[in-house]
Protein backbone atom coordinates (compact mmCIF):
# COMPACT_ATOMS: atom_id res chain seq x y z
CA UNK A 1 0.00 0.00 0.00
CA UNK A 2 1.35 3.22 -1.26
CA UNK A 3 1.51 6.37 1.26
CA UNK A 4 -1.13 7.72 -0.77
CA UNK A 5 -3.50 4.46 -0.47
CA UNK A 6 -3.19 4.88 3.12
CA UNK A 7 -3.93 8.42 3.33
CA UNK A 8 -7.19 7.85 1.02
CA UNK A 9 -8.57 4.87 3.05
CA UNK A 10 -8.15 6.58 6.65
CA UNK A 11 -10.19 9.43 5.09
CA UNK A 12 -12.76 6.88 4.04
CA UNK A 13 -12.98 5.03 7.09
CA UNK A 14 -13.21 8.42 8.91
CA UNK A 15 -12.75 12.29 7.75
CA UNK A 16 -11.48 13.14 11.23
CA UNK A 17 -9.14 10.34 10.82
CA UNK A 18 -7.25 12.45 8.27
CA UNK A 19 -3.50 13.25 9.28
CA UNK A 20 -4.22 17.10 8.56
CA UNK A 21 -7.23 16.77 11.05
CA UNK A 22 -5.44 15.07 13.93
CA UNK A 23 -2.10 17.50 13.02
CA UNK A 24 -4.23 20.47 13.48
CA UNK A 25 -6.44 19.36 16.55
CA UNK A 26 -3.44 18.00 18.73
CA UNK A 27 -1.63 21.07 17.38
CA UNK A 28 -4.29 23.28 18.61
CA UNK A 29 -4.41 21.72 22.00
CA UNK A 30 -0.68 21.56 22.92
CA UNK A 31 -0.72 25.20 21.34
CA UNK A 32 -3.18 26.51 24.03
CA UNK A 33 -1.78 24.40 27.00
CA UNK A 34 1.50 26.02 26.21
CA UNK A 35 -0.32 29.35 25.69
CA UNK A 36 -1.35 28.60 29.36
CA UNK A 37 1.66 27.12 31.01
CA UNK A 38 3.34 31.01 29.87
CA UNK A 39 0.35 33.00 31.11
CA UNK A 40 0.87 31.23 34.53
CA UNK A 41 4.51 33.02 34.48
CA UNK A 42 3.33 36.42 33.10
CA UNK A 43 4.71 36.03 29.80
CA UNK A 44 3.12 35.63 25.67
CA UNK A 45 4.41 33.22 23.78
CA UNK A 46 6.10 35.25 21.84
CA UNK A 47 7.95 36.95 25.19
CA UNK A 48 8.79 33.30 26.52
CA UNK A 49 9.99 31.78 23.52
CA UNK A 50 12.59 35.04 23.62
CA UNK A 51 13.52 34.23 26.96
CA UNK A 52 13.92 30.84 26.01
CA UNK A 53 16.44 31.56 23.23
CA UNK A 54 18.37 34.40 25.07
CA UNK A 55 18.18 31.97 27.86
CA UNK A 56 20.48 29.51 25.87
CA UNK A 57 22.25 32.11 24.13
CA UNK A 58 22.89 34.81 26.79
CA UNK A 59 22.38 37.42 24.35
CA UNK A 60 21.62 37.94 20.65
CA UNK A 61 21.74 40.94 17.93
CA UNK A 62 18.02 42.34 17.85
CA UNK A 63 18.09 41.55 14.08
CA UNK A 64 19.19 37.97 15.14
CA UNK A 65 16.61 37.33 17.67
CA UNK A 66 13.58 38.55 15.06
CA UNK A 67 15.09 36.67 12.79
CA UNK A 68 14.91 33.40 14.51
CA UNK A 69 11.79 33.62 16.02
CA UNK A 70 10.44 34.81 12.32
CA UNK A 71 8.89 38.45 13.65
CA UNK A 72 8.54 41.08 11.70
CA UNK A 73 11.29 44.31 13.35
CA UNK A 74 8.35 46.26 14.68
CA UNK A 75 6.47 42.87 16.46
CA UNK A 76 10.63 42.65 18.05
CA UNK A 77 10.69 46.12 19.29
CA UNK A 78 7.12 45.83 21.04
CA UNK A 79 8.41 42.67 22.76
CA UNK A 80 11.72 43.49 23.58
CA UNK A 81 9.72 46.82 25.10
CA UNK A 82 7.81 44.65 27.25
CA UNK A 83 10.45 42.35 28.66
CA UNK A 84 12.96 45.23 29.35
CA UNK A 85 9.96 47.36 31.45
CA UNK A 86 9.74 44.15 33.28
CA UNK A 87 13.57 44.15 33.77
CA UNK A 88 13.60 40.62 31.82
CA UNK A 89 16.05 41.69 28.85
CA UNK A 90 18.21 44.34 28.80
CA UNK A 91 19.19 46.11 25.33
CA UNK A 92 23.00 47.94 24.97
CA UNK A 93 24.36 49.32 21.96
CA UNK A 94 27.16 46.86 20.15
CA UNK A 95 30.40 49.07 21.17
CA UNK A 96 31.80 47.74 17.57
CA UNK A 97 29.08 48.90 15.65
CA UNK A 98 26.77 51.36 17.51
CA UNK A 99 23.71 51.31 15.12
CA UNK A 100 23.20 47.57 16.47
CA UNK A 101 21.31 46.54 19.72
CA UNK A 102 22.83 43.65 22.10
CA UNK A 103 19.86 42.14 23.69
CA UNK A 104 20.62 40.02 27.13
CA UNK A 105 18.66 38.12 29.45
CA UNK A 106 18.93 39.57 33.31
CA UNK A 107 19.01 37.61 36.37
CA UNK A 108 15.29 37.91 36.95
CA UNK A 109 14.41 36.99 33.37
CA UNK A 110 16.42 33.80 34.12
CA UNK A 111 14.33 33.27 37.65
CA UNK A 112 11.33 33.70 35.56
CA UNK A 113 12.86 31.42 32.58
CA UNK A 114 13.24 28.96 34.67
CA UNK A 115 9.70 28.98 36.23
CA UNK A 116 8.37 29.12 32.09
CA UNK A 117 10.26 26.61 31.08
CA UNK A 118 9.32 24.07 34.29
CA UNK A 119 5.47 24.68 33.56
CA UNK A 120 5.88 24.49 29.82
CA UNK A 121 7.70 20.77 31.06
CA UNK A 122 4.86 19.99 32.54
CA UNK A 123 2.54 20.09 29.73
CA UNK A 124 4.74 18.44 27.23
CA UNK A 125 4.45 15.54 30.09
CA UNK A 126 1.12 15.29 30.09
CA UNK A 127 0.72 15.68 26.11
CA UNK A 128 3.00 12.83 25.65
CA UNK A 129 3.06 10.40 28.81
CA UNK A 130 2.04 7.63 26.84
CA UNK A 131 5.14 7.73 24.84
CA UNK A 132 8.19 5.73 25.06
CA UNK A 133 11.37 7.78 24.83
CA UNK A 134 11.56 6.05 21.45
CA UNK A 135 8.46 6.96 20.30
CA UNK A 136 9.03 10.56 21.12
CA UNK A 137 12.45 10.09 19.38
CA UNK A 138 10.36 8.59 16.14
CA UNK A 139 7.70 11.29 16.67
CA UNK A 140 9.95 14.05 16.49
CA UNK A 141 11.97 12.33 13.36
CA UNK A 142 8.44 12.17 11.47
CA UNK A 143 7.55 15.62 12.02
CA UNK A 144 10.81 17.14 10.82
CA UNK A 145 10.01 15.58 7.73
CA UNK A 146 6.52 16.89 7.23
CA UNK A 147 6.97 19.56 4.06
CA UNK A 148 6.31 22.76 5.41
CA UNK A 149 8.80 25.85 5.26
CA UNK A 150 9.93 28.58 6.79
CA UNK A 151 7.68 31.46 4.93
CA UNK A 152 4.34 29.27 5.77
CA UNK A 153 2.48 31.47 7.94
CA UNK A 154 2.47 30.17 11.50
CA UNK A 155 0.50 32.83 13.67
CA UNK A 156 -0.67 36.07 13.49
CA UNK A 157 -0.69 36.74 17.24
CA UNK A 158 1.56 38.92 18.83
Amino acid sequence: MTVNEAVADAAESDPLDQLGFLLARNGAIANSRVHHAFESCGLAVRQGTTLMLLGKAGSMGQQALAATLEVDPSIMVAILNDLESARLVERRRDPADRRRHIVAITKEGRDLLTKAQDAVTEVEHGLFADLSPEELTALRGLLAKVRTTPGDPVCTEQ
